[in-house]
């Protein structure tokens, strides 16, 4: 029972990219209980010498312990900086276009928040950089350099104290779905000046709170009519009318009128069905932006053209925008399966079959397809438990949004009978784990990918789009609706 099996060997992780595109690798071996405490151990932090030997070293001996005999667990990066380029601690400019070994470095030891990190050979400044400051949002971590010659880990006799980031991530951790809510609804979800769906999702999970008095002043100008809610057509203005369809299913009638007039877009002047819906763009974004709507529209009149255009939308995107492999391109023009992007599909068919008639000829079809999707993008959750910002790229960034957006369409395909639970519920919980690691009791995140805006399309456009740290309405937003799905409000 006490030797070293397969099942206890180091797993090996790919953490990020160089400024080149290479490979920055960590090793993760366990100790000897859950509880146990967490040590880092860098090397390279230079570029490859002595001590990125040693590290590769020290972990082989930790890893041939009897884990009972492993008083901590061990992280390792054995080559921090495999293209020695220069480094900065705290790191300076947009995560990860610029700086990103040193933005992957801070990053990763923040979100994994170890009691203490020791720095091989020379360490351009990072043992004081952690020791002084906050990391990631999350806390301090004590650290420091030592020697790369003789036996490094032996050398910790003293018992290891959890350090100021690892007690944050406890209480991060012990947060309930319902507190986590109520958390960011103090800071998300109280404007809705314009109607976009990155407000509305919030605020819908503001009246899942209870939180139904102040929505209503949030809404009161819209259904009122002192403001159109749809006076500038736009794909997230569409999707902002999911609000409305929250409040028309209590009986409001102004705003049972306001989701059919948006959903109205679906038809031409003669009430024919359009062969699209006209704000798509080519996006994959379209799947959530304009179909659930039409499936809530149908709910509401027991229309069944808006369920036909649904279909028929859906079936158009996919011919633009599903790739071969199961994935979806983000863009029609180009072909790289955004994080977020692919989450869009995946959340918009959830809340779309949510509201789809069985009997319709074309539900069978859509389940298979989200079914089919969510197995593909199974296999791209990381050991974190967070998807990336490219899905299928290894090394590039876990991203906050499409991970919360991922998990509640799992959640809600598992609840509704469309996905196996025994299958998918270890993938949901892991997600779950992953965004309560990232979020702040006052509403910071890590790693939220910036908006599309103008940047480009090319797969090393989508590598180095920025990582977001901080408060981020549509992370927030999304992360409280999974929330609230996690809580059955």
């Amino acid at each position: 029972m006490l030797a070293p099996s397969a099942a206890l060997a180091a797993e090996r992780w790919t953490i990020g990219l160089t400024a080149a595109g290479g490979a920055i690798e960590a090793l993760a071996v366990a100790g000897a209980s859950p509880t146990s405490p967490t040590v880092l151990l860098v090397g390279g932090v230079q570029g490859k010498d002595q001590s990125s030997d040693a590290v590769a070293r020290e972990v082989a001996a930790f890893e041939a312990l009897p884990q009972n005999r492993r008083r901590f667990r061990l992280l390792a990066i054995p080559l921090a900086n495999p293209d020695a380029q220069p480094l900065q601690f705290p790191p300076a400019g947009a995560a990860y276009r610029e700086n990103p070994e040193s933005h992957v470095l801070w990053r990763w030891i923040g979100t994994h928040a170890p009691d203490l990190v020791l720095i091989a050979g020379a360490d351009s400044g990072l043992a004081d950089a952690l020791s002084e400051n906050v990391i990631a949002a999350i806390g301090r971590i004590p650290a420091r350099p030592v020697e790369s010659s003789g036996k490094i880990l032996d050398a910790l006799t003293s018992p290891i104290e959890k350090s100021g980031a690892s007690q944050e991530l406890e209480r991060r951790m012990a947060r309930s779905p319902r507190t986590f809510a109520e958390q960011l609804a103090f800071v998300y979800g109280r404007d809705f000046a314009q109607p976009t769906y990155i407000a509305a999702m919030a605020i819908i999970s503001r009246l899942r709170l209870g939180e139904r008095a102040e929505v209503a002043q949030l809404v009161a100008p819209y259904l009122d009519g002192t403001r159109d809610s749809f006076a500038r057509p736009s794909q997230s203005s569409l999707a902002a009318h999911l609000l409305f369809f929250e409040l028309a299913r209590t009986g409001d009638e102004r705003a049972k009128a306001l989701v059919l007039r948006a959903a109205a877009s679906a038809f031409t002047e003669s009430g024919e069905l359009r062969e699209f819906m006209p704000l798509h763009g080519g996006w994959s974004d379209s799947l959530f932006m304009d179909v659930p709507i039409l499936a809530k529209a149908g709910a509401l009149s027991g229309d069944r053209r808006y369920f036909d255009m649904a279909a028929r939308h859906v079936a158009f995107m996919q011919k633009i925008v599903l790739r071969p492999d199961g994935l979806y391109r983000h863009q029609a023009s180009a072909e790289a399966p955004w994080g977020r992007g692919n989450a869009f599909a995946a959340l918009g068919l959830a809340l779309t079959l949510s509201d789809f008639p069985t009997d319709h000829q074309a539900q069978a079809s859509l389940v298979a397809s989200f079914q089919r999707h969510i197995a593909v993008l199974a296999k791209f959750q990381d050991e974190n438990g967070m998807w990336r910002n490219v899905i299928d790229r290894p090394g590039a960034y876990s991203e906050y949004s499409a991970t919360a957006m991922i998990g509640t369409a799992m959640l809600r395909g598992i609840r509704r009978g469309w996905l196996d639970g025994t299958t998918y519920q270890p993938l949901v919980d892991k997600a779950w784990q992953a965004i309560l690691r990232r979020t702040s009791a006052d509403g910071h995140v890590v790693d939220a990918a910036e908006s599309t805006g103008t940047r480009g399309l090319t797969d090393a456009d989508y590598l180095r789009r920025a990582a977001l740290l901080g408060r981020d309405d549509r992370s927030g937003g999304m992360a409280m609706f999974f929330a609230t799905e996690l809580a059955g409000l």
